[in-house]
């Protein structure tokens, strides 16, 4: 794909509208050069709707770092689509794009697979671009071979239990406003949800930072002797890579998928290696508390804050596991408790701290609502399988 042009002329895709153009946004040289315009229109087009969405930029992804992460495709291919109106000639400029979708599919593991989400200018809603971005998002996953899609959408808060109009996965765990934006899209496109995720927000600075120590305390006690909390920052250490990768692998099938139609990902060392590079390009620190069996000497749990290096303020709770053959100790209360201790020091300035979390992981949900994490709202996932 040329890094010439903001799009890729011969990559214009096709849709059932007449009115909007979408087109495979080119990755440019820099976020300077003229050929960035339509990536940093995508990129807008992310934020505006973050904000409609939660009323804050937070899940924003600047540009800096998503032209980072997008050029590493050593394991996963990731492509912008962006929405113009079909009378516009020449090259689109940052203003014209009035939609963009983000498409991930990986190249090892769940090979039949394409994720991806669809955003439109608040200005623009109900005139045909989600349609037209969900068209091209789907020839190009068939041009890959993709079998299954899913769609996610973001919900700011979820209706009561006892609210007429909602709609639940078939895990029962989760709901969504029967009215709310993305719904009636979703399922006119053949989409069936599987899975809610639940959105939450830790507060900064911490109302009584004496819980977060005794919950501390508490699992050190409960763990005992047999377990230990190892922490790196960026890189794990050479002597315990194979095993974080063994640990990363087993985290995307031990952690509840619903109906997901989702394979084991084998994380290799050499995958390991590379996503600590993608986090440094992209200005991305990352601290990662471990458990160590001291009997095996086996690591048997992890969990990792992702901390954008160019904004203290705000971090993510990223992956949280503990090997099923080591529940049960409070391990995932240590991990999670040790790490906000460490944020103390690391993060003085931090304001908040977001996590998702399947809505039908209730002993993880448990942990977080303890810490004082809060509801804020659920991420739907929508499934389609095409022959």
């Amino acid at each position: 794909m040329s890094t010439t042009q903001g799009t890729n002329p011969d990559r214009t895709l096709p849709t059932s509208s007449d009115r909007w153009t979408v087109s495979v946004v080119a990755l440019p040289e820099s976020l300077e050069s003229p050929g960035a315009e339509p990536f940093l229109g995508a990129c807008d087009v992310q934020h505006a709707v973050e904000t409609a969405t939660w009323g804050h930029g937070d899940l924003y992804l600047p540009p800096e770092m998503r032209l980072a992460i997008m050029r590493d495709a050593s394991t996963t291919e990731r492509l912008a689509l962006v929405a113009t109106r079909a009378d516009i000639e020449g090259e689109p400029t940052r203003e014209d794009v009035v939609g963009a979708a983000f498409l991930a599919m990986e190249l090892t593991g769940n090979t039949h697979l394409a994720t991806f989400d669809v955003n439109v200018r608040p200005d623009s809603l109900r005139s045909g671009v989600g349609t037209a971005l969900a068209d091209a998002v789907e020839s190009v996953a068939a041009e890959r071979g993709r079998t299954t899609l899913v769609l996610d959408v973001g919900h700011a808060g979820e209706p009561p239990a006892d609210a007429e109009d909602v709609v639940t996965p078939p895990t029962g765990a989760g709901r969504i406003a029967g009215d709310a934006p993305g719904v009636a899209f979703a399922r006119g496109r053949g989409y069936v949800l599987e899975q809610g995720e639940r959105y939450s927000v830790l507060h900064f600075p911490l109302a009584d930072d004496e819980v977060v120590d005794r919950f501390l305390a508490e699992s050190l006690a409960a763990a005992g002797p047999d377990y230990e909390a190892v922490t790196w920052y960026d890189r794990c250490p050479d002597d315990l890579v194979e095993q974080y990768a063994a640990l990363s692998t087993l985290m995307s099938t031990a952690v509840p998928v619903a109906g997901l139609d989702l394979v084991e990902h084998v994380v290799t060392v050499e995958e390991v290696r590379q996503t600590e590079q993608t986090a440094r390009d992209s200005g991305n620190d990352v601290m990662t508390t471990a458990i160590r069996h001291r009997p095996s000497g086996e690591l048997v749990g992890y969990s990792e804050i992702q901390m954008p290096s160019s904004y203290g303020f705000l971090a993510f709770q990223d992956d949280t596991l503990v090997a099923p053959a080591h529940r049960g100790h409070r391990l995932g209360m240590l991990l999670k408790a040790q790490n906000l201790v460490a944020l103390r020091t690391l993060r003085p300035e931090l304001e908040r701290l977001h996590t998702w979390n399947a809505e039908e992981n209730r002993h993880m949900l448990s942990i977080n609502e303890a810490l004082g994490f809060a509801p804020t709202g659920v991420v739907a996932l929508w499934q389609k399988r095409v022959a």
